[in-house]
């Protein structure tokens, strides 16, 4: 591992520590967790947002749970969940549930609950069978050998997610290339370069694409609903209460945004793992329902796909003992609090047998922002390993994965694979 790192030495703004080899990041939040209190660190500068006034970060996993689950003294509402604030229009136009507090955040939750019938909910599951089965059978009429972020991984979520929303195929690229722009962190490949003005406009333009494309497609089903996602969402009506426009585009987006990059990266994360680990892929393969939930939620543990996510104080109070005041920013990160060793035995090691996997926290922690479509993600993820080594039980990944540049999602944009 090297020198140990100095606490004073670590800078988690700097896009050059998450380009950098991830086991000296671990090392750097070993380091974190270790120091007693909070460690504040400057905010990144943002073109045309006003730098603000830093945050802290939280490391321990007690920390975050204890921040994820008293919403009303750590909100989600006050400038998102981005570390800069996020300016007023487009706070409101990327405003989905993830960005808001109660009473509106809960009054969505309730109409997007009750949109997710028991009925679809079977019916989407069973259509997850198809679709990988279906994407399998692609990758064995093939040539064996390919990227498998484009042949399987981004495959299975974007079509069920579309699908669920009854956006036709014809879009597919579309809402990919969007939530790419979306969630490009750093990344040069899907932002503009020369003029660092130009990426925000980048941001609102891929918004507003995913926003136009179901802002249609709602007053269309409005005039004459079926039996997609989308008709359940803008005929719902509870106590008055139905999603507008404005709502159900920013709810698709995040959707999109959240469904679809975080289960494709987990499934490309796995193949990665179990490719790195033979003696955990033949764990999985001699007891494959048996073991593949525990191997599930370990892949999620491990890799966290989502870093972090923001929160801020709305009171002078206390964290764990430690004091907090009115408008601080607290970054939770989840990276760090899955590998937490006062909580996981041995949590650097990748191990889908290991008995502590169900403290991990890569959903998000307890509270109303837990992650609602973590029950189809995980079906998804199984379902999608469950296709690929019944048919292929020796497929391996080839090279090195080629990764986001992001401090927010750990992604991987191209892997090399055969079968």
């Amino acid at each position: 591992m090297g020198t140990v790192l100095k606490v004073e030495d670590i800078n988690l703004t700097d896009i050059e520590f998450w380009n950098g080899p991830r086991e000296r990041r671990h090392e750097a939040f070993k380091a974190l967790r270790r120091e007693p209190g909070l460690i504040r660190f400057e905010e990144p500068e943002v073109p045309l947002v006003p730098r603000g006034p830093g945050y802290y970060a939280l490391t321990r996993h007690a920390d975050v749970v204890e921040a994820s689950r008293r919403p009303q003294d750590f909100c989600s509402g006050q400038g998102a969940i981005s570390i800069p604030d996020m300016p007023g229009d487009l706070h409101e136009f990327f405003g989905s549930m993830i960005n808001m507090d109660d009473p509106r955040h809960a009054k969505i939750r309730r109409i997007v609950s009750r949109a997710f019938s028991p009925r679809m909910i079977q019916r989407f599951e069973d259509q997850v069978e198809a679709v990988a089965a279906q994407i399998v059978e692609r990758v064995a009429a093939g040539e064996g050998t390919g990227d498998f972020v484009h042949d399987v991984a981004v495959r299975l979520p974007l079509k069920i997610i579309c699908d669920l929303m009854g956006i036709g195929e014809e879009h597919y690229d579309t809402v990919v290339n969007a939530t790419n722009v979306i969630l490009a962190g750093h990344d040069e490949e899907f932002l503009p370069t020369g003029n660092p003005e130009e990426v925000p406009l980048a941001l609102f333009a891929a918004g507003q694409t995913l926003k136009e494309l179901v802002e249609d497609l709602g007053r269309r089903r409005r005039e004459d609903p079926t039996d997609d996602l989308t008709s359940a969402l803008v005929t719902a009506n509870i106590d008055g209460e139905s999603l507008t426009d404005q709502e159900l585009g920013s709810f698709f987006i995040l959707l999109v945004v959240a469904g679809n990059e975080t289960t494709r990266n987990a499934i490309a994360h796995g193949l990665d793992l179990f490719t790195r680990h033979p003696e955990q892929r033949a764990a999985l393969l001699e007891d494959f329902e048996g073991r593949v939930a525990g191997a599930v939620e370990e892949i999620v543990r491990y890799v966290s796909p989502v870093i972090w996510m923001r929160r801020t104080a709305t009171r002078d109070t206390e964290l764990n003992g430690i004091p907090v005041r009115e408008g601080d920013k607290l970054v939770l990160y989840y990276a760090s609090a899955n590998r937490d060793e006062t909580v996981f035995q041995n949590p650097d090691a990748f191990d889908i047998l290991r008995e502590d996997v169900k403290e991990h926290i890569g959903f998000g922690g307890p509270g109303p922002h837990f992650c609602l479509g973590a029950h189809l993600a995980r079906r998804e993820i199984t379902v999608m390993f469950r296709e690929l080594f019944r048919r292929f039980p020796d497929i391996r990944a080839t090279g090195e994965p080629e990764r986001l540049r992001s401090s927010f999602i750990n992604g991987i944009k191209r892997l090399p694979y055969t079968v």
